[in-house]
């Protein structure tokens, strides 16, 4: 039985929560925009935590900012590449071929890139049964792909995104090659969101080239992009991909290139304190899950989302924050009994097994 009620259990992990975004935009690190933006398209929440600061009265806005106005192309987009061939990369071939670019993909073997044409064909196929795309547009959109299993196919690209394995000596390997390959101007993004970018610049002669687009998985439904920019990256570079998420009609957050970016930032303490809570025995993972969709209007619990994400995702996340701002925050330390459920191998949804049992 709680010790706390509804309003109480929400305002544990909310007040927290909204404090950490606030510290975030006086850091100077994203605009109250680009924050609440970020929760809004990332998560699903119905306001962002700046806009909810503001009604809680925890955050004035500075008076007088301007809108920046739409951005521009500033280096001439034509066509697009993409380094994978996993359901991240697919996505993202198939949202830049629907937005009329044509898309080179380099993938490690035939039975890889013939996987990806029959991703996008079964994602068309289920927009033309329910009317919003004709026979052929799918085709035309088919049409502007083309595969290949050697990284020279890239040479005349005017940017390359690569969404391969998250580990740093292959992505430094990649970029090494792209930076080979690639003509001169030509843009190097990586949808990573734990990779230092800048490790992957130095990598390259072109560090002023190299920029982070995040995509959200998946990324044919989920509509933000975390653009993240290096002291080195180019404002050019980084108003072209600014433009051609626009052009994608995906929803643009600008950050800087540190652990987390905005969205997993916020969002991996929030789940760290929400398993503290139910480690303190006041209210049981029920219970709070259910009073943050009821008072917070989140889209789920904490622990649902846990199990949802993978425990060890989760871990490995919250364990990479609190080596980054540990110093400054220690609560990032990650809760013992989220280290217990990984150890006891419970990651979730993925093993019928987390918070929650889904072997039924």
């Amino acid at each position: 039985m709680t010790d706390l009620t509804n309003e109480q259990i929400a305002d544990t992990l909310i007040l927290p929560y909204l404090n950490h975004a606030i510290r975030m935009f006086e850091a100077g690190y994203a605009s109250a925009v680009d924050i609440d933006n970020g929760m809004i398209y990332g998560c699903g929440y119905p306001k962002g935590p700046m806009t909810v600061a503001q009604e809680r009265g925890l955050f004035t806005p500075a008076e007088g900012s301007s809108d920046a106005g739409a951005p521009e192309f500033k280096i001439q987009i034509n066509k697009v590449g993409v380094v994978g061939t996993g359901t991240m990369a697919s996505g993202m071939i198939q949202v830049f071929a629907q937005a009329g670019y044509d898309v080179v993909y380099v993938g490690r073997g035939q039975d890889k890139l013939d996987g990806v044409v029959s991703f996008i064909d079964k994602g068309l196929s289920k927009l033309v049964e329910k009317g919003r795309m004709t026979e052929d547009v799918k085709s035309d959109v088919l049409g502007r792909l083309s595969g290949s299993t050697e990284r020279e196919a890239l040479a005349d690209v005017d940017i390359v995104v690569e969404a391969i394995a998250e580990d740093l000596a292959i992505k430094t390997e990649l970029y090494k090659d792209l930076d080979r390959i690639c003509k001169p101007g030509a843009i190097l993004a990586t949808t990573t969101s734990s990779m230092p970018i800048t490790k992957l610049g130095e990598a390259t002669s072109r560090p002023e080239s190299v920029i982070g687009m995040h995509f959200f998985n998946p990324a044919t439904i989920l509509k933000l992009v975390e653009v993240v920019t290096t002291d080195a990256t180019s404002a050019d570079v980084a108003e072209t991909v600014l433009a051609l998420c626009a052009n994608i009609k995906k929803v643009a957050v600008s950050c800087g290139d540190r652990s987390g970016f905005i969205v997993n930032c916020l969002l991996f303490p929030y789940l760290n304190d929400a398993v503290k809570l139910l480690e303190s025995g006041q209210a049981s993972m029920e219970e709070i899950d259910a009073a943050i969709k009821e008072q917070a209007g989140f889209p789920m619990g904490p622990f649902a989302l846990l199990d949802l994400v993978g425990n060890d995702v989760s871990l490995a996340i919250e364990k990479e924050l609190f080596e980054t701002f540990g110093a400054e925050a220690p609560e990032f330390e990650p809760a013992k009994t989220l280290v217990e459920k990984v150890e006891a191998g419970e990651l979730g949804r993925k093993t019928k097994k987390g918070f929650y049992d889904y072997s039924a």
